[in-house]
């Protein structure tokens, strides 16, 4: 599958903001709602941390549905995020856009696809700086892209915010070591 082909169904047109943002060298696009957090994890847990990432543990961690296309994030995966319960299931619809894995970075960023309630990119890195500090960020730009994520406004901006200090917080308890 060639990069257009990953891209083609794509439901904005700024593919791959998140990668340079998620590190700190570069914005995310403007006319968007912009999400950044970072979080600083325990040094030791850089492999085991970016690993979770990865193989969509640390969204299973937090009780989110992932069906995926492949055990772990490559460009070009396709995933379905499933939020909420029974007939409350939202379900979101995403393509990795790109993904990192060497001895500084793991992470992947995912675009929204036709059916997802936002268009837009969010990106998971766990990274690992100069001075050997280990870092897990949460990059996203995003607008409403169905009637009742317009309507609920800030509430979507809230849940964002929250599902990004979740992620940190599953994270360190999937990476905190064995007493």
């Amino acid at each position: 599958m060639t990069r257009d082909d990953r891209m083609a169904d794509l439901t904005y047109p700024e593919v791959g903001a998140t990668e340079p943002a998620v590190t700190g060298h570069g914005p995310l696009p403007a006319g968007y709602r912009h999400l950044r957090h970072r979080a600083e994890l325990d040094p030791a847990a850089f492999a085991a941390a970016g690993a979770a990432v990865l193989s969509w543990r640390m969204h299973r961690a937090m009780g989110i549905r992932i069906t995926a296309s492949a055990p772990r994030a490559a460009a070009g995966v396709t995933v379905v995020v499933g939020l909420g319960v029974g007939p409350v299931r939202l379900s979101a619809p995403c393509r990795v856009v790109w993904a990192v894995d060497d001895d500084r970075r793991a992470g992947f960023g995912y675009g929204t696809l036709p059916g997802h309630p936002e268009r837009g990119e969010e990106a998971f890195c766990v990274e690992r700086d100069d001075a050997g500090r280990v870092w897990f960020t949460v990059a996203a730009f995003s607008r409403p892209d169905r009637w009742f994520t317009r309507a609920a406004g800030p509430l979507v901006v809230a849940f964002q915010h929250g599902y990004a200090r979740r992620c940190a917080a599953a994270l360190r308890r999937l990476t905190r070591p064995a007493a």
